[in-house]
């Protein structure tokens, strides 16, 4: 029997999948290019926004049309905090038994545990998904921060970590595979705690630092209150650790942030920011910003995009409000029309797009050094991506796949970074 496995959001999902795909093997499955030729489908799908939930309808619709005989299953986000409404998937899983999945192939209906006391699964850690050069290994997952517009914590669960222990071997044996960077995932990675020592992150990436582990170590997005001088410091003063970070925002409005449920203030970001950028003048900075939030008015947008005009970052992730059953903001009053979202939007995407333009065009005539992707882009090169997440394009050169290369940038063209081989 043969499997596909569609992933739908974070980077932990992809984790997720990587595990799920691992214990498919394990029953004597192989996987398969397309789902038109799988016996089984997978979707391990986001259900962050209500965007997620119609591409994860259309994913299970065109399944069905393209391979009528294969069995789909539904798991993870989506299937956990809305499993009545599966859009016709044979099987639901939740995310206690989307890592027993084996168990599950031959039933149908729902499988979704109601606990939110989840165990933090143990998968493998042994080889690089094709085609890429970046392995996400999940450090932590669930969060209990309770954001006043977030389905997450009634998705992932209560907080739990990995163990220091295995995190350090883990990253040793991927090391010694030659892979030369991982990126720590989690739901709230700023809450990782070792159960056994209670050592937080920034003691884990100080052994992560000292020890045999890959070359290059990326975090993922991370609560902008745990940024304090001592962290920035960490990274700053790291040969490993990746100078880029990716800041949840969601509103540069104060009054915003407080319905929101967020734990800081428009000034409190812009000192973090400079604080970052006092250190590492090359820091890659991205942020997520949510517009059109309940009761946002034209003033709390306006100073959410002064805010952002003013830090000068990298880049943008922006997201309409999208209102989800079961949070507190689902109820709140001041709905902010459709069309006001999408002009708002609309202006954000205008400032992402002006803001990495600019970041790019900071490091023209620069040597950065990139972990180049064998797959083909564009029809000409292979693009990997620098320490402070810059995508880079040189010319398609397969021995150069997975291997740390230096490049100078000499143009950018219609958004691409071009780069120039130098020495490896």
């Amino acid at each position: 029997m043969k499997y596909f496995i569609h992933t739908t959001g974070c980077k932990a999902n992809q984790w997720d999948s990587y595990v799920i795909s691992h214990k498919l093997k394990e029953g004597g499955l192989a996987p398969c290019n397309t789902m038109s030729e799988a016996d089984i489908v997978v979707i391990n799908a986001c259900t962050l926004t209500s965007g997620a939930e119609k591409d994860t309808r259309r994913f299970i619709n065109r399944c069905r049309q393209s391979n009528t005989k294969a069995k789909i299953v539904l798991a993870g986000c989506h299937a956990q905090v809305y499993p009545h409404n599966a859009f016709g998937a044979d099987v639901v899983l939740g995310q206690g038994e989307k890592f027993r999945i084996e168990d599950f192939l031959d039933k149908a209906g729902s499988f979704v545990s109601a606990d939110d006391d989840f165990d933090l699964e143990i998968g493998p850690a042994d080889r690089l998904p094709a085609g890429k050069t970046r392995f996400f290994f999940k450090i932590q997952d669930g969060c209990d921060k309770n954001c006043s517009y977030c389905v997450v914590p009634a998705a992932r669960g209560k907080p739990r970590s990995r163990p220091l222990k295995e995190i350090v071997e883990t990253l040793r044996r991927l090391k010694g595979k030659g892979i030369k960077e991982v990126v720590l995932t989690g739901i709230e990675i700023a809450s990782y705690r070792d159960p056994d020592t209670d050592t937080d992150l920034k003691g884990l990436l100080r052994l992560l630092e000292a020890g045999e582990t890959p070359e290059r170590i990326r975090i993922s997005s991370i609560d902008p209150l745990y940024l304090d001088r001592e962290f920035i410091d960490l990274m700053a003063e790291s040969r490993k650790i990746a100078r880029s970070l990716h800041i949840p925002l969601q509103s540069g409005s104060d009054s915003i942030l407080e319905r929101m449920g967020r734990r800081y203030s428009a000034e409190y970001i812009k000192g973090i920011v400079g604080n970052i950028k006092e250190r590492m003048t090359d820091a890659g900075i991205g942020m997520d910003v949510i517009v059109g939030f309940p009761g946002e008015t034209e003033k709390d947008f306006e100073d959410t995009y002064g805010l952002l005009e003013s830090l000068h970052l990298y880049y943008l992730h922006i997201f309409p409000y999208s209102a989800r059953r079961g949070t507190a903001s689902f109820t709140m009053d001041g709905p902010v029309p459709d069309s006001v979202k999408k002009e708002r939007v609309r202006k954000l995407k205008a400032l992402d797009a002006s803001t990495r333009l600019a970041f790019y065009e900071r490091f023209l005539g620069s040597t950065l050094t990139i972990i180049p992707e064998a797959k083909l882009h564009k029809g000409l090169y292979m693009k990997g991506f620098s320490g402070n997440y810059v995508p880079v394009c040189i010319p398609f050169q397969k021995s150069l796949e997975n291997k740390l290369v230096k490049v100078t940038i000499k143009g950018i063209d219609d958004g691409l970074v071009l780069g120039e081989l130098g020495k490896t």
